[in-house]
């Protein structure tokens, strides 16, 4: 399968699984900037549920504006799991406003949703991002790739054999990047540069046990192969 039609996760879906996964949020107002830890919630129109944060800036930030709403930036951060060259997988901006929604909660409404991540920046159509889902596996990825990550001679040193010879001359390190329902992403690092893989699942996982099933079946194609070279195996 060509990367040209290797199935992946669209933008919204891929900022979708942001919003689920992130256990933290950066909100930017006129007045003030405040990192919130476990204090967020996504409900099914992709909405932000807030609670208060403990200094109570944004509340009071909230009840001095004019018409009842408050103008700001969420920002999250998507991290890989394990230890690669440049963590940063993606960067997730919205920008709209906060409103009250009682006492102890307040709701940020989208008005504009952009996407950074290494091939570029996209605007993502909000109707697409209310109607996307999150992968099912984004709840469980960071765990998951943990696992691989330690099982590594075992689990990723082999499925290099299913990389182009051109990524795989060269390599000092291999290591798992991403996990969705579609497949699994392997960051292949060189001495000063680095480049994502996509290896594909044989059919999509629609849960963890699957994943790992589709995994296996992988794993089973690569030590298939005939292997090239001695590959990186982590230090």
């Amino acid at each position: 399968m060509s990367a040209a039609t290797c199935p992946e996760p669209t933008p919204a879906e891929r900022a979708r699984s942001v919003l689920s996964a992130a256990g933290s949020l950066t909100v930017t107002t006129h007045g003030h900037r405040v990192e919130l830890i476990g204090l967020h919630t996504v409900d099914a129109a992709a909405r932000l549920l807030l609670q208060n944060p403990p200094d109570a800036h944004l509340a009071a930030e909230l009840a001095m504006a004019p018409h009842g709403d408050l103008a700001a930036l969420v920002e999250f951060t998507d991290i890989a799991p394990v230890a690669v060259r440049d963590r940063v997988r993606a960067r997730l901006t919205l920008g709209g406003w906060l409103t009250a929604l009682g006492p102890k909660a307040l709701v940020f409404n989208t008005a504009r949703a952009v996407l950074t991540e290494d091939d570029g920046t996209t605007t993502i159509v909000l109707d697409e991002l209310t109607l996307a889902s999150p992968d099912p596996l984004a709840t469980h990825e960071a765990e998951m790739l943990a696992r691989l990550d330690a099982a590594h001679a075992d689990t990723v040193a082999p499925l290099t054999r299913l990389l182009p010879p051109r990524l795989q001359l060269g390599a000092s390190d291999v290591r798992p990047l991403r996990l969705d329902r579609h497949g699994l992403v392997l960051r292949v690092e060189t001495p000063d540069a680095h480049h994502d893989a996509r290896l594909p699942f044989a059919a999509q996982a629609t849960h963890p046990g699957e994943a790992v099933r589709q995994f296996h079946l992988l794993l089973a194609r690569a030590t298939a192969r005939p292997r090239r070279r001695r590959l990186p195996t982590r230090s």
